[in-house]
């Protein structure tokens, strides 16, 4: 729930989320979805922040496929689109949120019910400051990821072109551990609102293409991954991190393939988190010489959405000479794939709820 699930890829995608080949039919919908509801009490150290019921509105604009590249049908057909969400806390700690998402709508039961995950960028109106505003310590930035979740049952066209929606919504907000503090927040909602059907045809016939199948070797992959980070000791620093991956995959058809591999990982924060705890708590009994670097082997999961991947990973340090959130990691992110070989990704490596890194990357597929 803490990564960039799609931005950063998206964003390299030529035309954005919303492009689609020019000779499909066009069929947009606009919604507006007020929402109310309750942060979750996923962390004991944000219960001071929890007092009022948040509210707001999810604004969203999206585009039906219709199946004229294969991976749409393999996906029952689903919206591609842009979102933005107003969050008001109802915390003058808080502040407000506005969020800007790409997202997308996947379908159940003859198209009624909807599920929609977006990711984008939000901005908080009043992060963290030691002086003005130290009680915050969920966001520690301005700008931050974000991620939501909708499922939603919805009839559209009731009334000429507008139609109804209700259901629920869970909305995310993290900066990714980029600055300390970052607890994070959860808002569980509810909501309702109206979809509006622009200039569109709800009666074009869904393509169904002819089955294909996919057989490769076992292929190759190598990745560097880097970006900044900080611990949760507040003013410690921002500090680079570099990520050397290798691992294998192998295809299982035309959506999945499984991943086997190794990370190298030099965490430069780690140096003086190290620093610090062998000075200022002398019980602990670290060794400022003690080795920042870990090594870890993971197994892994890629899922293929056209040119995008989502992937999933689980690994274990095999080396790790200093204790830091314990020895079991996860990384979920997207991929976006340049040709068959060359890949740019987004990643959010983390500890189980606990986020360390947000990765940005490439590689190539040998």
């Amino acid at each position: 729930m803490r990564t960039w699930i799609f931005l950063f890829s998206l964003l390299l995608c030529p035309g954005g989320v919303i492009s689609q080949e020019s000779e499909a039919p066009d069929l947009w919908t606009l919604d507006a979805s007020p929402f109310y509801g309750s942060i979750l009490l996923h962390n004991t150290d944000i219960s001071h922040l929890i007092r009022e019921h948040p509210a707001g509105v999810i604004l969203g604009l999206s585009k039906q496929t219709f199946g004229r590249e294969g991976w749409e049908a393999a996906f029952n057909y689903p919206d591609t689109g842009i979102s933005m969400v107003y969050q008001d806390m109802n915390n003058s700690t808080l502040g407000t949120n506005l969020g800007v998402y790409l997202h997308y709508n996947f379908y159940l039961l003859k198209r009624n019910l909807q599920f929609r995950i977006g990711q984008g960028i939000a901005y908080n109106s009043n992060p963290y400051d030691k002086e003005e505003n130290f009680r915050n310590n969920a966001f520690g930035t301005h700008l931050m990821s974000s991620t939501y979740l909708m499922f939603n049952y919805q009839k559209p066209e009731l009334f000429k072109n507008l139609g109804v929606k209700a259901g629920i919504s869970l909305i995310h907000y993290s900066n990714a551990n980029v600055k300390a503090p970052n607890t994070s927040t959860n808002t569980f909602a509810f909501n309702a609102g109206v979809i509006y059907d622009l200039e569109g045809d709800r009666t074009t016939t869904f393509i169904k293409p002819e089955r294909t199948e996919v057989e490769e070797p076992i292929r190759g992959n190598l990745v560097f991954r880097s970006g900044i980070n900080e611990s949760d000791v507040i003013n410690s620093g921002q500090f680079p991190f570099y990520i050397f991956s290798a691992y294998a995959d192998k295809r299982l058809g035309r959506l999945s393939a499984l991943q086997a591999g190794v990370d190298v990982f030099f965490s430069n924060f780690l140096k003086e988190l190290i620093r610090f705890q062998s000075v200022s708590f002398p019980e602990l009994d670290v060794d400022p010489d003690t080795d920042f670097k870990r090594v870890g082997l993971f197994l892994g999961h890629e899922l293929f959405i056209h040119k995008i991947s989502v992937i999933t990973q689980l690994g274990y340090y095999v080396y790790y000479p200093f204790d830091f959130e314990g020895r079991v990691y996860n990384r979920v992110g997207v991929k976006r794939y340049f040709g068959d070989r060359w890949f740019a990704a987004v990643s959010l490596k983390s500890h189980a709820a606990k986020a360390e890194a947000l990765e940005l990357g490439i590689g190539i597929r040998l």
